[in-house]
C-alpha cells in the first residue's frame, strides 16, 4: 500500500457551487453551513470570525476560499464518495505552522523540528480533515496557517480558526464537494 495515493471517486453532482458559513447570531463560536438545501450547524474559531486573520489569533478568515483536497484516516472510518482528492492520513504527517519557516502553511513529514501540527491525531478531530485555500496559494507570513473543514469536537467546542462538522453532517456533504468550490465564510 502506497502511504501517499490518492484515491479519487466519480463524481457527484451538485447544483450549488458554494458552501456558505454563517456565523451564528447568539454565539460567535458557532456557524451554521449551507451547500444546496442541505443545512448543518459548525464550530468556527474561539475568537470568531475576523477579516484580518493572523496566526494564532483563533479567528475563522471572513473570506471566500476553495477547497482544494482532504485527508482521511482510513484505518477508523470509511470515505464517503467525493470528487475531492484525499490522501489517507499516515503517521509521518504533519502541518507546518512555523511562519518563519519556508514550509509554513504546507504538509510536511516527520521528523520536522519546526512548530506544526500532528495529521494523526488522537482526539479524531481530523478524521476527515478538508484543506481551504487560506494562505496557501500565495503565501504570507503570519496570514494563518491549517485552515481546514474538520471534525467537530463533543458540544461543539470552538476551533483554532477551522470550519467544523459532525461525522454524520461531513459524511453528507462530502457527497456533493469538488475540487475548487468555494467556502465562503461571512461575518
Amino acid at each position: 500500500m502506497q502511504r501517499f495515493r490518492e484515491q479519487r471517486p466519480k463524481p457527484v453532482k451538485n447544483k450549488s457551487g458554494t458552501i456558505t458559513v454563517r456565523s451564528a447570531p447568539s454565539n460567535r463560536q458557532r456557524a451554521i453551513v449551507s451547500l444546496g438545501g442541505i443545512t448543518v450547524k459548525a464550530a468556527i474559531g474561539r475568537s470568531g470570525t475576523s477579516a484580518f486573520k493572523r496566526e494564532g489569533d483563533g479567528a475563522t478568515p471572513i473570506a471566500p476560499m476553495k477547497l482544494i483536497s482532504g485527508f482521511w484516516r482510513g484505518e477508523r472510518l470509511s470515505l464517503p464518495p467525493t470528487a475531492l482528492p484525499m490522501r489517507r492520513i499516515g503517521k509521518d504527517m504533519l502541518w507546518c505552522d512555523e511562519p518563519k519557516h519556508p514550509a509554513y502553511n504546507r504538509l510536511v513529514k516527520a521528523p520536522f523540528q519546526p512548530s506544526h501540527e500532528e495529521m494523526k491525531r488522537t482526539d479524531g478531530l481530523y478524521d476527515i480533515c478538508l484543506v481551504l485555500d487560506w494562505n496557501i496559494t500565495t503565501r504570507k507570513r503570519y496570514g494563518g496557517s491549517a485552515i481546514f473543514f474538520h471534525l467537530i469536537r463533543p458540544g461543539y467546542q470552538p476551533t483554532a480558526g477551522c470550519v467544523a462538522v459532525s461525522v454524520t453532517d461531513m459524511r453528507r456533504l462530502l457527497r456533493f464537494m469538488r475540487p475548487g468550490m468555494v467556502v465562503k465564510v461571512l461575518g
